[in-house]
């Protein structure tokens, strides 16, 4: 038997020489089809089970003190899966594929999203801008690697915040650590400063309309955005005086940080999977 050929993706990549028509001419014409009452139905289906996990998470305070803890780390891991399911409709809300009615897209996907804290608006235009330059080294809009050149340190090898990166990066405490910040806190620190933009927007705001991630024709809209967040923090304010902000943490908070981890972590195996 012959030895077992070793294929190098990136020495024997061959870039495909077919355009994206030609692709999607082979996608039959019916998986282009848009159909709102069936794209509600998942919503409704979700919230069912956002509402159902909610219900049962009520009635922890019955089991033995034993079981208590881990039936909530299971409210947590399981509603976050069922609310990343919804923020995935407003994700297809954004692109136009939750109905052919571009109101019925815009308007459910600014509810569900801002229910989620997440600025509507101002993430559908930014991820615009994501699908323009995919894995693009300098203008994809997450993601982006940091590189020499980036950080101004090219034809210097020795420099110490190199060397620090290299020291530490591959270590298992320092790795666990920012993996689990990146996991956790990376989807709020892009909206708030682009973290792990491109260097032209790092540091901008999906919260400003005057952010430079946006055309002036937009300002508008990411108003709108910011509105919805501003009316989920005041119901999200509301239930922590009338039940208690540990309430809220629990029911809401916890599973909010586990739809930022798969979030996260599903965007990052798309960027970085050498599949």
């Amino acid at each position: 038997m012959g030895a077992k050929q070793v294929v190098d993706p990136e020495k024997d990549f061959v870039p495909p020489d077919f355009t994206i028509k030609e692709l999607r001419d082979c996608v039959p014409k019916h998986c282009f089809e848009r159909d709102t009452l069936r794209s509600f139905s998942y919503v409704a289906y979700d919230m069912c089970g956002v509402a159902f996990l909610a219900f049962c998470a009520s009635h922890i305070h019955l089991l033995p003190l034993a079981l208590r803890a881990p039936a909530w780390v299971l409210y947590w891991v399981s509603q976050g899966i069922v609310a990343t399911g919804l923020w995935v409709i407003a994700h297809e809300c954004g692109h136009g594929a939750f109905s052919a009615n571009r109101t019925v897209n815009h308007a459910t996907g600014w509810v569900l999203h801002s229910a989620l804290l997440v600025p509507y608006y101002a993430w559908r235009h930014s991820h615009s801008q994501h699908h323009k330059n995919t894995n693009n080294l300098t203008r994809d809009e997450v993601f982006v690697p940091r590189t020499k050149s980036y950080r101004g340190l090219q034809d210097k090898p020795s420099t110490p915040a190199w060397m620090t990166d290299s020291i530490f990066e591959e270590t298992p405490l320092y790795h666990l650590a920012m993996v689990t910040a990146q996991s956790l806190f990376g989807w709020p620190m892009y909206l708030y400063r682009n973290a792990s933009g491109p260097k032209y927007s790092r540091g901008a705001s999906h919260f400003n309309p005057s952010s430079v991630l946006f055309r002036a024709e937009q300002f508008g809209q990411i108003v709108i955005s910011d509105i919805g967040l501003l009316l989920t923090i005041a119901v999200l304010t509301y239930s922590s005086w009338v039940f208690s902000p540990a309430t809220v943490a629990f029911y809401y908070g916890v599973p909010y940080l586990m739809v930022n981890f798969w979030l996260v972590t599903i965007t990052f195996l798309q960027h970085t999977d050498a599949a």
